[in-house]
C-alpha cells in the first residue's frame, strides 16, 4: 500500500509544480518549463508504476481497488464478478447494469482521454485490443499502467477471464462462482442442441453494406453451439461484405438481424420469396447487447439465438 500513496503523492506534488510554473511566468520560458515538468510527471508515473504491476502480479493481497474499463463488456464482468464499485471510469455505450450509466465515459471507438487517465491514476486498466485504438493502448503501457487486455474470442473465454479479473480485484471467490455457472449453463446449451437437425443460418451483421460473419468470429462461435450451419462459414474474413444474390444461392432456412432501426430497414426480404427463409417466415431480430457482447449475459443471448432455430426445425 505505501507504494500507492507514494505513487499518488509524487504525482500530485509533480503536476502542482508545473501548474505553479504556468501560474507564476507567462513568458515562452516558463512554458518551456511547464513542459518539462510535466515530462517528469509522465517518466514518474511511469517508474513507480511498474513498480506496483511487479508487486501486484507477484502479491495478490493488493488487488486493484481503482479500475478503468474500456469496453462495455469488461465493465459487465466487473459488475459480474462484485468489482463494479471500484470503476472509475469507462467508455461510451457501457449501460449495464443500471449503474454502469452514471461511470463517467473518457472516450469511444475514436480514442482515449489520456490526460483523464492521468489524473484517475487508476491500479488498472482493462483495455480491449479489438475495440480499443492501439496506439491508445501502447501509450498506456508505455506509462507504465498496469493493463489487461479483456479480448474474449470465443464463449469459453468469457469465463477465463472472468476469473481472472477475479485475481485482479480480489474478488476471486464470486468470480469462480460466476465462472461456473456460466459453463454449467453453456455446456447444458451445447449439449441439449447437438443432437437437434442443424439449421443454415445467415447472420445478417448490417445492412448497408450487406456484412455477415465466417469462421473465428464471435456470432459463428454461438451458432455452432446452437448448432446451427452458417452460410457463409468459409468466407475469406470474419467479417465479409457480401451481396443479397450471395445470400440467394445460399438456401439460408433462417435470417437473423440485430434488432438495430438501420440493420432491420436496410434490406426487404420480402422481395425475394424464393429463399427458404423469407418463404417460410423465418426472420428473427435478436437483442445485439447479448450476442456482441462477450460477458456472462451472452448466455441469454446464445438461447435466444438457438429458440429461433428451434422455430425453424418445428416447422
Amino acid at each position: 500500500m505505501a507504494h500507492f500513496v507514494a505513487h499518488r503523492f509524487i504525482f500530485t506534488l509533480s503536476f502542482t509544480l508545473a501548474l505553479s510554473v504556468l501560474g507564476v511566468c507567462g513568458n515562452a520560458a516558463a512554458t518551456e518549463a511547464a513542459t518539462e515538468a510535466a515530462t517528469e510527471v509522465l517518466a514518474t508515473k511511469a517508474l513507480v508504476s511498474k513498480e506496483i504491476v511487479n508487486k501486484a502480479l507477484v502479491d495478490k493481497s493488493i488487488p486493484a481497488k481503482r479500475v478503468i474499463a474500456l469496453s462495455p463488456h469488461a465493465v459487465e464482468m466487473l459488475y459480474a464478478i462484485g468489482a463494479g464499485e471500484t470503476i472509475v471510469a469507462t467508455t461510451d455505450h457501457a449501460d449495464f447494469p443500471e449503474q454502469a450509466k452514471n461511470i463517467p465515459s473518457i472516450g469511444g471507438y475514436y480514442g482515449i482521454q489520456m490526460e483523464r487517465v492521468i489524473e484517475l491514476n487508476p491500479d488498472l486498466i482493462v483495455v480491449w485490443k479489438s475495440g480499443n485504438k492501439m496506439e491508445d493502448i501502447g501509450q498506456l503501457k508505455q506509462l507504465g499502467f498496469n493493463v489487461f487486455n479483456s479480448d474474449p474470442k470465443s464463449l469459453d473465454d468469457v469465463a477465463k477471464e472472468l476469473e481472472q479479473l477475479g485475481e485482479l480485484t480480489g474478488n476471486q471467490q464470486q468470480a469462480k462462482r460466476v465462472a461456473n455457472d456460466y459453463r454449467k449453463q453453456l455446456s447444458l446449451i451445447r449439449s441439449e442442441n447437438q443432437q437437434k437437425p442443424a439449421v443454415k443460418v445467415f447472420y445478417q451483421l448490417w445492412s448497408t453494406p450487406l456484412m455477415t460473419v465466417s469462421k473465428g468470429s464471435w456470432i459463428e462461435h454461438i451458432i455452432s453451439a446452437c448448432h446451427g450451419e452458417n452460410v457463409f462459414i468459409d468466407a475469406a474474413s470474419e467479417y465479409p461484405q457480401i451481396s443479397v444474390e450471395n445470400v440467394l444461392l445460399t438456401g439460408a432456412e433462417v435470417i437473423l438481424q440485430s434488432q438495430d432501426e438501420g440493420n432491420v430497414i436496410g434490406v426487404d426480404w420480402s422481395t425475394w420469396p424464393e429463399l427458404p427463409a423469407v418463404k417460410n417466415n423465418h426472420i428473427y431480430q435478436l437483442n445485439a447487447d447479448l450476442l456482441h457482447r462477450a460477458s456472462p449475459r451472452a448466455i441469454l443471448g446464445v438461447q435466444a439465438l438457438c429458440d429461433a432455430l428451434d422455430n425453424v426445425r418445428a416447422q
